[in-house]
């Protein structure tokens, strides 16, 4: 950039802070504002300051306020007024703005282009010397020690040639660098000319931005760091697992199985992924945390019996701990859905927190803690019910909630909407909600990423490890009552399925080093899963080879999170 100043001086464009122009846009609409938008946002903040101010007495503080309020209202007033002044000044502001910028950005970037080519044009120049050079001093290196075939001669002759060659590649190595160095300058400055036009923008329009403005310079920002080791590195598993899905699309057919890619299928396979969204999302959390949880599976048999058993339709057939069985059909529906829900929650949250006391207190590993716990849910469930089935639920609400909605006939054949996907939708709104929106969830982020560095901050690193394993215990709870709709629950129900989750978080890339991961990540886990095992089983291949695919799945994207975390180190 240091020849930007010279091409400026002969002609070139004005960058928009530069420009005399803009700079009157700018202090005329500061002017307007002055007494109206700025004053506003100056009574606002005296407000919350006085709100603080934990020194004045309420009296007096309810009357500084009440004053406030009372400029706020003149200053409302006086931006009324100029409201659309304003409004037309700012839009003819931002036109003269994105014009004259695009002029401005299309000569920087003709200008880093240049400054681009050059530098790669030197670089390799400068290697190509480098591994002349090389090949010269290997050369004299090998005549000088070709006289004398001795032993001694020879290992002195290896270490001089290892050593040229190294100091060859460190040579070449610092080149790339500096070429890299300065690409990625060049790149910013091209990057840098579109932020300014968009900040200056939004500095136009009184701080309101643009989404489009906001989506290009995210397109910008992105393509000049972009890196394709990087993105490969961050998004191979997916483009590999994209590429089974898309054959599996094409041999369907060609095997005589059908169409696998149908909106049926794809129904299904949502439909499948539901109820196991909501033990991803609770064991999401404890990732996030760097732990883990082996309980699970359990959790859901737990909350799924206690449905099975409220919403059996007669007597039931099993007894808990010789107690019943039980008739739970003179109480009102209503009331025993409510009952079932409740004690689904209440007590995976109760077995939850149990696990999570012990994490969260003594500073047991959360593997060692729910797999103790995993065990006393299965001990107690087998030795209760015996290992007795509940059987099925009332028809009736279990096609209220499980069951599905018809949509029409199309292609000849009747197409249904699953009711279950929309409380998992429900689900991933609200956990999305609490991870990225409350300061619970940057807790969350902060404890995982490094508990030492929170608690010294200020964060009660306690009561957020137990906070997470409560939230996790309440998606279990919801997803196991749910769970009872799909089948006849048992204690043997949810076997294995605290690996389908935890491998399902780990695929959508919440890394088990903890304070890395995003809820979406989850989500997409959780479905790859589902309709990785949809796909196999309808190509009609054996469920144990199936075992086969998810664990080379599991260990690829492990050892990929694995890489990324030492690279980031």
């Amino acid at each position: 950039m240091a020849n930007m100043n010279e091409n400026k001086l002969e002609g070139m464009p004005f960058s928009v802070n530069e420009d005399p122009k803009v700079k009157e846009y700018s202090a005329r609409l500061a002017e307007l504002r002055k007494n109206g938008a700025t004053r506003m946002s100056e009574i606002s903040e005296s407000i919350a300051k006085t709100k603080r101010n934990k020194l004045l007495e309420s009296k007096a503080k309810a009357e500084a306020i009440a004053s406030f309020k009372a400029e706020m209202a003149i200053a409302k007033s006086k931006a009324k007024e100029k409201e659309n002044e304003i409004r037309s000044l700012s839009k003819e502001a931002v036109g003269y703005v994105n014009t004259t910028s695009a002029v401005y950005e299309k000569a920087v970037k003709e200008d880093e282009l240049e400054v681009i080519s050059k530098a790669k044009a030197e670089c390799k120049r400068e290697i190509e010397q480098i591994k002349a050079d090389l090949e010269k001093q290997l050369v004299a290196i090998k005549e000088r020690f070709s006289k004398d075939n001795g032993k001694t001669n020879k290992v002195m002759m290896e270490t001089e040639l290892n050593t040229a060659k190294y100091e060859a590649n460190s040579a070449i190595y610092d080149a790339k660098s500096r070429c890299q160095t300065i690409i990625d300058r060049s790149r910013a400055a091209i990057v840098q000319a579109y932020v300014d036009r968009v900040l200056k923008n939004r500095s136009l329009r009184g701080g309101k931005t643009d989404l489009f403005e906001n989506n290009r310079m995210k397109f910008e920002n992105y393509k000049a760091n972009f890196k394709l080791s990087k993105f490969l590195l961050n998004n191979g598993l997916y483009i590999a697992i994209i590429i089974f899905f898309i054959v599996c699309i094409i041999i369907a057919p060609i095997s005589g199985n059908g169409n696998l890619f149908s909106i049926p299928n794809l129904l299904t396979i949502l439909e499948q992924s539901s109820t196991r969204m909501f033990y991803a999302l609770g064991v999401a959390g404890l990732i996030l945390l760097a732990g883990t949880d082996l309980s699970v599976g359990r959790m859901v048999a737990l909350g799924a019996v206690i449905t099975g058993l409220i919403l059996h339709p007669g007597k039931n057939i099993v007894t808990f701990f010789k107690m019943g069985p039980w008739n739970f059909t003179t109480l009102p529906m209503g009331l025993r859905v409510t009952m079932a829900l409740a004690f689904s929650i209440a007590l995976c949250v109760l077995f939850s927190t149990f696990a999570g006391v012990f994490t969260a207190r003594l500073k047991i590993h959360p593997f060692i803690s729910t797999l103790a716990t995993q065990l006393i849910i299965y001990g107690l469930l087998f030795f209760g019910t015996n290992g007795t089935p509940v059987g099925s639920i009332d028809s009736k609400i279990k096609d209220l909630i499980g069951g599905r909605w018809m949509l029409g006939i199309v292609n000849g054949q009747m197409l249904t909407f699953p009711k279950l996907i929309l409380p998992a939708v429900f689900a991933i709104i609200v956990a999305w909600f609490i991870w990225n929106k409350t300061t619970f969830g940057k807790n969350m982020y902060a404890v995982g990423g490094n508990s030492e560095a929170a608690s010294v901050s200020g964060i009660n690193v306690f009561k957020t490890t137990l906070g997470v394993f409560i939230m996790a215990g309440i998606f279990y709870g919801c997803g196991s009552f749910l769970e009872a709709f799909k089948a006849n629950a048992s204690a043997g129900t949810g076997q294995g399925y605290e690996l389908d989750a935890i491998a399902a978080c780990v695929v959508g890339g919440i890394s088990f080093n903890g304070g890395i991961g995003k809820i979406g990540g989850a989500v997409i886990g959780v479905i790859i899963f589902t309709g990785l095992t949809y796909c196999l089983t309808f190509l009609g291949i054996d469920t144990n080879l199936q075992f086969v695919f998810k664990g080379f799945i599991i260990i690829a994207a492990v050892a990929l999170d694995s890489v990324k975390y030492l690279k980031s180190k």
